[in-house]
């Protein structure tokens, strides 16, 4: 059966992606403004939390960037994925986590301050662990399973682009914000909305550049995201329980384990340097998430919602 499938998939390493020079310079400054918008809202107090709430701080960490690349790695090789997509999947497992994390933990009635935490060491964190994790289990992958056309990922062009596009930008707005905490209370707000609006924009324009290829192969993909979504959710509330810590810390975790940032995964399969004509695959399995995780993200932060106020009910009467 997953041959069969996989079959209809193989064609996605060799499809070329229609997406010209400009509109790529664009998505890389509004990546760049994004990771500067997020280290404004970067506060002291979001340090502080590791000391009041260590344990969880580490569990959330541990779960993003050592246990989600590795079970990812276990799904691409039991799967057996066409190559690109299975790129695709190490890669997205290797992002940060993404920042609307924050607002569905809120909606979810999990430890907002914990996710705020989370998501603010994750960003700073991913500028080593994004390309170190992304390198070390593609390498593996390459080296295990046996492949028609060999491929090299070039780990210097990866820690390059990471560190350009966000170690800088998050450098700046660290500084930025300690040096003009005033004007920084001004522009946060606008950043953070404009930019992420301009990455939208950014996102319809490539589908609507590949529309035939992405009617083709969405349905076809979203089996693989939903599978390779569900698991990541599944991890945080796992490692979450084992630990023992409390039900709004298991929320707040689970939540930060499936939410991805799939725009860093862009910024990297869109650099000829790192990966070359074709293997769409990769470029589709970034998009696919990031539109389903969204759904996913709130499906789970609703249920939690309503199950918590239930609950609450429940103890009341």
């Amino acid at each position: 059966m997953f041959e069969k499938y996989n079959a209809l998939l193989s064609p996605l390493d060799a499809i070329k992606l229609n997406f010209n020079e400009t509109g790529l310079m664009i998505m890389n400054i509004t990546i760049a403004l994004i990771m500067f918008g997020v280290a404004l809202g970067i506060k002291k107090e979001h340090f502080l939390q590791i000391g009041k709430n260590p344990k969880s701080v580490i569990i959330g960490l541990i779960a993003q960037f050592l246990l989600l690349p590795a079970v990812t790695y276990l799904l691409v090789i039991l799967f057996k994925f066409p190559v690109s997509i299975s790129l695709g999947m190490l890669l997205v497992a290797s992002c940060p986590g993404g920042n609307v994390s924050n607002f569905m933990t809120s909606l979810a009635k999990g430890n907002a301050a914990l996710s705020v935490t989370l998501t603010a060491f994750s960003d700073l964190i991913s500028i080593i662990m994004t390309p170190l994790n992304f390198v070390f289990w593609s390498e593996l992958y390459i080296n295990t399973v046996p492949l028609q056309n060999p491929i090299e990922i070039p780990w210097q062009h990866v820690f390059e682009t990471i560190i350009i596009l966000m170690g800088i930008p998050l450098t700046a707005g660290l500084w930025f914000a300690r040096r003009f905490p005033k004007i920084t209370e001004k522009i946060y707000k606008p950043i953070k909305w404009s930019s992420v609006i301009a990455f939208i924009g950014f996102i319809a324009g490539a589908v609507v550049a590949n529309f035939t290829h992405f009617l083709n192969y969405f349905l076809l993909l979203l089996p693989i995201v939903l599978i390779h979504n569900a698991t990541a959710f599944i991890i945080g509330n796992a490692v979450s329980r084992a630990s023992s810590l409390s039900v709004t810390d298991r929320k707040t975790i689970t939540i930060e384990t499936g939410i991805q940032n799939s725009g860093i995964a862009l910024v990297l399969i869109f650099n000829k340097h790192i990966f070359p004509d074709g293997y769409g695959g990769i470029a589709f399995i970034a998009a696919v998430w990031g539109i389903w995780h969204i759904a996913s993200g709130l499906m789970l932060s609703f249920w939690w919602a309503k199950y918590s106020e239930k609950h609450k009910k429940a103890k009341i009467s």
